[in-house]
C-alpha cells in the first residue's frame, strides 16, 4: 500500500448534461423524517435506555415531525420492546408514523412485522449494501446478486403485508445502502427490481431513500447523482425520493440541500447531527436554513434551548459551542466591528419600525428560536459599541455615542488586566467605579434654581472642597438651571465649557431616577464625561458636571 495521499482514489464523476439543479430554489419543507431514536441512538457508547427514548420520542412529536424511525427491532431484544412499549403504551399520536428498519434477509423481517403489530401507521424500511467496494469486499457478489437480495426481501415483506390480518397502515421504503458509492446506473436498476415487485402507485407510493451512508465526494455530485437517478427511474409519480445523508466530509447540510435542488421529497436526519462516525445531517440546520429565506420549515423551533436540554441529557452527547442556530456562542460577537453593526442594526429596525429582520452578523432572529439578544459578549477584542450595547440592553443606560470611546478604553483594560472576558455584572461595575464611586475634589452641599423666565435662571448653592475640608457659596446667572451652575463654578475658578448632554429616566413609578451624561472640555482643549444619578433632573446634571471635574485630571485653580 502506497504511503499518504497517494494510496486514495479519486471519486469518480458521473456524466450528466443538461442538469437543472443549480438553477432551482427550495421554496417549501420537505417531508422529514427523524432517526435519532435509530441511526443516532446506535451511535451513542451508552444507547439510550427506555425511558430515554420514549421522552426523546416525545420531544420529536412535539417539535412537529410526523416520521420518525424508533429502531431496529430485530437487532435485540432491548429495540424489540421499545417498539412494543410505545405501540402498547399507546405514545404514538394518530397523525404519527413510525418508521422500523431492517435488513433484506427473511428472519429479521419476519420478527420487525412481529414488533410492529398493532400499530396505526408503520413504515417498512429495508435495505441492502449496493455499494461497488462493499460487493467486491464484504460480499463478494456481482450486481446480480445483490439485486436478488432485495427483490427477495421485497417479495417477502409484500406477501406478509398480503397475509396481515390487522389495521395497520403499511408503507415500504427501500435503501439501496451506501447509494453514493453505488454506480448510478445500478442503483437505478436495484430500485426498479424493488419496484417490480411492490407496484407502487400514485396513490400508494412507494419510499426509494438514496443514503450518503459515507459521505465521498462533493455535495454537487451528490446532487449529479440524485438528478441522474430521478430522471431514469421509472414510475417517478409513484416514488418519494428521500435523502439520508451523513457527514463525514463535514458537508452534509451541503448535501441535502443541493440534494433537494435535484428533486428529493424528503429528508432523513437527527437533531444536532448526531449519528455514527461524524454524524448524520441535522435537520434543524436545514430547517433553520429553511426558515431565514422565509420558507416554513414545518416543524417547531421555537424552544431549542429545551431540545439541546432534552438531547443532551437522554444522550450524554454534548452541543457545540458554535454548533448552528443553537450552540451557546452563535449569537454573540466578540469583534469590535461585528458589535457596532449589530447594535446599529437594533437602532435601525426601532427606528424604522422595520417589519422585516434586518440585523448585520444576525441572519436570524435569536428570539424565533427561544435565544434572548444576549448577542454581544466583552473582550479585549471587542470595540466601543459593544458595551455600550451591554449597557442600554442590560441596564437602560444610553451612553451618548462620544462617550463610546471613553468607556470601550476602560473596558479594554480591564479584559487585559484580567485576562479574560467581562459580563454584563462586570461592565456595571466598571461603569460604577469610573463614573459613580470616584474619589471625589468637591461636592455640592445644597443650592436653590430660580427660574425668572423660560430661559433665564440663577443659581445660589455651596460646594465643599475635600482636600481643604471647605464650603464655598457659589452664585451665577445663565440661560438655564445647568449653564446657571457652570457660571457659578467659574466664580471659583473651574472654567471648562460643556461639549455634550444628555439625559433619561433609568427606572419608572415612583422610585424613577434620571441620569445625566455630561462632556466638558478644560483650558487645555482635554474632553473627559461625568455622569450622575438623581430623582430629579438638575441634581443628576450637576452631579454629572461635578463627576466630570472630579475625573479630570487637569489642575484647576480654585478660588476659596
Amino acid at each position: 500500500m502506497e504511503k499518504g495521499y497517494k494510496k486514495y482514489v479519486p471519486f469518480k464523476q458521473i456524466k450528466m448534461e443538461n442538469r437543472s439543479w443549480p438553477d432551482n430554489t427550495i421554496t417549501k419543507a420537505p417531508i422529514w423524517c427523524s432517526v435519532d431514536l435509530r441511526d443516532g441512538n446506535q451511535a451513542l457508547v451508552t444507547p439510550m435506555n427506555l425511558e430515554q427514548k420514549l421522552e426523546f420520542f416525545h420531544a420529536l412529536c412535539d417539535m412537529g415531525f410526523k416520521e420518525i424511525e424508533i429502531g431496529f427491532p430485530s437487532a435485540s431484544e432491548t429495540e424489540y420492546e421499545i417498539c412494543r412499549e410505545l405501540i402498547e403504551g399507546n405514545h404514538i399520536p394518530d397523525d404519527v408514523t413510525i418508521q422500523v428498519l431492517v435488513q433484506a434477509r427473511e428472519h429479521l423481517i419476519r420478527k420487525t412485522f412481529e414488533a410492529v403489530r398493532g400499530a396505526k401507521n408503520v413504515i417498512i424500511h429495508f435495505y441492502n449494501s449496493t455499494s461497488t467496494l462493499q460487493r467486491k469486499v464484504v460480499f463478494k457478489k456481482d450486481m446480480d446478486g445483490i439485486i436478488d437480495i432485495a427483490v427477495e426481501g421485497a417479495k417477502l415483506i409484500k406477501q406478509l403485508i398480503d397475509d396481515y390480518d390487522g389495521d395497520t397502515n403499511f408503507r415500504l421504503e427501500y435503501s439501496p445502502e451506501s447509494f453514493s458509492g453505488t454506480e448510478v446506473d445500478n442503483s437505478v436498476k436495484i430500485c426498479e427490481a424493488v419496484m417490480d415487485v411492490i407496484k407502487p402507485t400514485p396513490d400508494n407510493k412507494i419510499i426509494i431513500n438514496l443514503p450518503n451512508t459515507v459521505e465521498m465526494c462533493t455535495p454537487n455530485t451528490y446532487a449529479d447523482q440524485i438528478e441522474y437517478f430521478i430522471k431514469h427511474i421509472k414510475n417517478r409519480e409513484s416514488v418519494i425520493i428521500s435523502l439520508h445523508p451523513h457527514n463525514d466530509r463535514g458537508t452534509g447540510v451541503a448535501g441535502a440541500e443541493l440534494g433537494l435542488l435535484a428533486g428529493a421529497d424528503r429528508i432523513e436526519g437527527t437533531l444536532f447531527g448526531n449519528g455514527e462516525r461524524t454524524g448524520n445531517l441535522d435537520i434543524i440546520t436545514v430547517g433553520l436554513n429553511m426558515y431565514t429565506q422565509g420558507v416554513d420549515p414545518k416543524l417547531d423551533f421555537s424552544n431549542l434551548p429545551k431540545y439541546c436540554e432534552i438531547y443532551e441529557r437522554c444522550t450524554n452527547m454534548k452541543v457545540g459551542e458554535r454548533q448552528p442556530y443553537v450552540g451557546e456562542l452563535v449569537f454573540t460577537a466578540f469583534s469590535g466591528s461585528h458589535q457596532d453593526a449589530i447594535n446599529k442594526g437594533f437602532q435601525y429596525v426601532r427606528e424604522t419600525n422595520s417589519a422585516k429582520w434586518e440585523i448585520p452578523y444576525l441572519p436570524i432572529d435569536p428570539g424565533d428560536v427561544g435565544r434572548k439578544y444576549e448577542v454581544i459578549r466583552i473582550n479585549s477584542q471587542s470595540g466601543k459599541g459593544g458595551a455600550a450595547f451591554i449597557m442600554q440592553t442590560k441596564f437602560g443606560y444610553e451612553l451618548p455615542k462620544a462617550m463610546h470611546p471613553e468607556f470601550g478604553k476602560m473596558v479594554k483594560a480591564e479584559c487585559d488586566r484580567l485576562g479574560r472576558e467581562l459580563s454584563p455584572d462586570d461592565l456595571m461595575a466598571l461603569f460604577n467605579k469610573n463614573y459613580i464611586d470616584i474619589e471625589q475634589k468637591l461636592w455640592l452641599v445644597n443650592h436653590i434654581i430660580t427660574n425668572k423666565g423660560q430661559d433665564d435662571a440663577t443659581f445660589k448653592g455651596t460646594v465643599h472642597f475635600v482636600k481643604e475640608n471647605k464650603d464655598v457659596e457659589i452664585y451665577g446667572e445663565g440661560n438655564g438651571p445647568i449653564d446657571a451652575f457652570v457660571k457659578a463654578l467659574k466664580t471659583i475658578g473651574i472654567n471648562f465649557t460643556v461639549e455634550n448632554y444628555s439625559e433619561h429616566a433609568i427606572s419608572q413609578g415612583s422610585d424613577s431616577k434620571a441620569i445625566s451624561y455630561i462632556q466638558i472640555r478644560d483650558p487645555n482643549g482635554k474632553t473627559v464625561f461625568g455622569v450622575g444619578i438623581s430623582h430629579g433632573i438638575f441634581k443628576s446634571s450637576a452631579r454629572a458636571i461635578l463627576c466630570a471635574v472630579n475625573r479630570s485630571d487637569y489642575e484647576y485653580k480654585f478660588k476659596i
